[in-house]
């Protein structure tokens, strides 16, 4: 039976591109990919940094946990607009700002200056906080789930794969004659660009809900009368946020000291 085109899917077909449901579970989880890949972007160069900014052990804590600090407040901040702005503005703003940081954190010259652009980088956390919304919007019940597990997981693999690919990027620069001081500093223009991409990409081919975009349905107004916070009174908000931080807790962590830790002790 076929579904309207205004109305979430049922049915999951992740080789398919048709319709604003797919269009948008597509960019979803691709400008997910790519936050995170920005995110842990500098984990793999850290060996790098650590040497040119002549960083010691306390501070790269320090710097980890600057790197996960920001997408504390700026999820809680995400999420709001995404009830109220909805989703492809949000997405977008957190692109286009996100992008400064990641593209000018090689303008660092010291442990301050570092620490402070890897947390304002931390604020792309909180793209995961869109993909899920958002891909929640374009499918009904009965598939939510799995289109949110796909979603996800695809996304998730950002913070991976730049574990193997920002070293190649690396290489790549200093190939062609620039010291490692300073690869590592146009390394992370790469990410910073492939977010503003993004940026245009889901701007320019995603709507809010089936239906279109918040302001063509209003429902921002409706969305502001029908928030209601007495759900944080509720254990079971709480059990789910406790599962939420030891599983994601451990991930970030493992992204963001792998790198460094294998480098030190397989030398």
């Amino acid at each position: 039976m076929s579904i309207p085109n205004n109305q979430p899917l049922s049915r999951l077909n992740i080789f398919s591109g048709a319709g604003i449901q797919m269009k948008t579970f597509h960019l979803s989880w691709l400008t997910f990919f790519v936050c995170f890949f920005g995110w842990f972007g500098l984990a793999p160069l850290m060996p790098t940094i650590k040497e040119d900014l002549q960083l010691d052990k306390s501070q790269i804590g320090n710097i980890v946990i600057a790197s996960v600090s920001g997408t504390i407040v700026a999820r809680l901040l995400i999420g709001r607009l995404c009830d109220t702005w909805g989703p492809r503005k949000t997405y977008t703003l957190l692109l286009l700002i996100g992008a400064i940081p990641v593209m000018c954190v090689g303008l660092a010259q010291d442990y301050t200056s570092f620490l402070l652009f890897r947390l304002a980088i931390s604020i792309i956390g909180a793209s995961f906080v869109i993909t899920q919304f958002h891909t929640s919007m374009m499918f009904a019940a009965n598939i939510k789930g799995t289109a949110n597990a796909v979603a996800g997981g695809w996304g998730n693999l950002g913070g991976g794969v730049t574990n193997m690919v920002m070293p190649l990027i690396f290489a790549a620069i200093v190939g062609f004659g620039y010291t490692q001081k300073e690869a590592w500093r146009y390394a992370m223009i790469v990410p910073g660009v492939l977010m503003l991409f993004m940026a245009f990409l889901y701007y320019r081919f995603t709507k809010d809900t089936p239906a279109g975009n918040y302001n063509e349905i209003n429902r921002g107004l409706r969305a502001k009368e029908k928030t209601d916070y007495s759900v944080l009174k509720d254990w079971r908000i709480w059990a789910l946020a406790l599962a939420y931080a030891v599983c994601f807790g451990m991930e970030i962590t493992f992204d963001n000291v792998a790198a460094l830790h294998f480098v030190q002790e397989y030398k």
